[in-house]
């Protein structure tokens, strides 16, 4: 009995999760204009999603910045997890804890206050993307932090000491022995700081130029007016979002399980 109860809240719950996003992808794929019309199948949506330049430079646009500023998050992020752990306990310990404050902080104090800093303290333009990016940056930085740590605390650290022992230099055994073991994670840290950024609408809102939208900020303004072409455009991109998400998840997943089967084989 409780197991039939759990399947059947798990079922519940995950009805409630992706059944919005299923309707979403049906819709996509019709002539609707509106939810609740039942329209003919049709490729329309996302022929005007490639099409139109307003919504291509948009995507193009959003994905850039999402790649671009994950690239650096990671960078940090991954430095900053190899400094905390081999730091010592206390420094280890005090830095763990700081890193945890932007994770569970409001994304709206965070996005405001990462805006005063660059925009009023350090006096950065808004014309520039420099302020956007540094925002996206410092959002995605404590998540690869967080998915790095996992796999240093995992690796075999003895391993490190033994090249150190055969005469590698330290940034020699960095390269060759430690980030191979933590290259999931590091992987992990990497997609997290994509979707982050690709999700986010207050740091892009508070630090954009005004001549440019990402995804998140355009939607929010599609529905304060806009043609309704372009609504059910935003439908078909949405899906196509998730669809991209869960090939990436799937390929982690995958790359993990066959990681793990070879090292029992190995073992």
């Amino acid at each position: 009995m409780k197991r039939l109860m759990s399947k059947t809240w798990l079922v519940i719950v995950l009805i409630f999760m992706y059944l919005p996003i299923l309707m979403l992808a049906v819709y996509s794929f019709t002539d609707a204009d509106n939810m609740g019309v039942i329209g003919e199948f049709s490729l329309d949506n996302y022929k005007r999603l490639f099409v139109t330049p307003e919504l291509r430079n948009m995507i193009m646009g959003t994905f850039l910045l999402a790649f671009g500023s994950a690239v650096i998050a990671t960078i940090i992020g991954t430095c900053g997890a190899v400094g905390a752990f081999y730091s010592k306990k206390h420094t280890r310990g005090a830095l763990n804890t700081i890193n945890q404050i932007p994770v569970v902080n409001a994304d709206v104090v965070t996005g405001f206050s990462i805006c005063i800093f660059l925009i009023v303290v350090l006096q950065m333009s808004k014309d520039t993307f420099v302020p956007l990016i540094c925002g996206h940056a410092v959002l995605s930085v404590p998540f690869v932090y967080l998915s790095v740590i996992p796999k240093l605390k995992q690796m075999d650290n003895s391993v490190y000491e033994a090249a150190l022992d055969m005469g590698a230099r330290p940034h020699t055994a960095l390269f060759k022995v430690v980030l191979p073991q933590i290259r999931q994670g590091i992987v992990s840290g990497f997609v997290m700081a994509v979707t982050l950024s690709l999700d986010d609408y207050f740091i892009a809102t508070y630090m954009k130029p005004a001549t440019f939208d990402t995804i998140s900020t355009y939607v929010v303004n599609a529905t304060k007016g806009a043609q309704t072409e372009i609504k059910t455009a935003l439908w078909a991109l949405s899906t196509v979002i998730f669809v991209l998400v869960v090939l990436a998840v799937s390929v982690m997943n995958l790359n993990v399980r066959k990681n793990t089967a070879k090292e029992v084989n190995d073992a």
